[in-house]
C-alpha cells in the first residue's frame, strides 16, 4: 500500500535509505532535513511524501514536489527501496504513482537528477526501463569523476 508518509517514518526511512548503501551520510541528514521541512510546511508548497508499506513495515519511499519557476515541471527527489528487496516491482509501483499523482496536479514533465558512479548503474537502467530519456550530463557535477545524470519524461502533451 502507498500512502502519505508520516513524522515518525523518518528515522525509518532514513535506515532505509542508508541500508541501500547508495547513498553518502550527508546525503542521509540532508533526508531527515527534507522529511523534517516537509511535514512542518512543505506539503503547502505541494511537496509529496509516500511511503510503500507492506504488512505494517515501510519498505520503500518517494519525494517529489514542483520545479519552482517552471511551468508544471516536477522533480522525483528520493525513491528508495530496502535492498532486501529491490527489483521486485516496488520502486517501479512508488515511480508509477509519482507520475500518476503529478499527472492529476496538471504537471507535464518529470525531471530525475542522479549519479554517473558505477554503483548508481542499476538505478539508472531503473529510469531508462521506465520510459526516461537521459536528458543531459555534467561531467565532474557533484566531485570529479562524478556526473550528474538528468533523466525527464513528459507526463502530459
Amino acid at each position: 500500500m502507498i500512502r502519505p508518509t508520516t513524522p515518525d517514518e523518518t528515522p525509518i526511512l532514513m535506515a532505509l535509505a542508508q541500508g541501500t548503501g547508495v547513498f553518502k551520510p550527508f546525503e542521509i541528514e540532508a533526508l531527515k532535513e527534507v522529511l523534517d521541512d516537509y511535514h512542518q510546511h512543505a506539503q503547502e508548497m505541494h511537496h509529496r511524501a509516500v511511503t510503500f508499506e507492506d504488512k505494517g513495515q515501510a519498505i520503500g519511499f518517494a519525494y517529489y514536489a514542483p520545479a519552482a519557476m517552471t511551468d508544471r515541471a516536477w522533480y522525483l527527489y528520493w525513491i528508495a527501496v530496502s535492498k532486501q528487496i529491490q527489483a521486485k516491482g516496488v520502486g517501479g509501483k512508488l515511480l508509477k504513482h509519482a507520475e500518476e499523482d503529478i499527472r492529476k496536479q496538471k504537471g507535464r514533465l518529470l525531471l530525475i537528477e542522479t549519479s554517473s558512479l558505477p554503483h548508481y548503474g542499476l538505478t539508472r537502467q531503473f529510469y531508462l526501463k521506465h520510459g526516461y530519456d537521459q536528458a543531459a550530463v555534467l561531467n565532474d557535477f557533484y566531485a570529479d569523476g562524478d556526473d550528474l545524470v538528468v533523466f525527464s519524461k513528459r507526463l502530459q502533451a
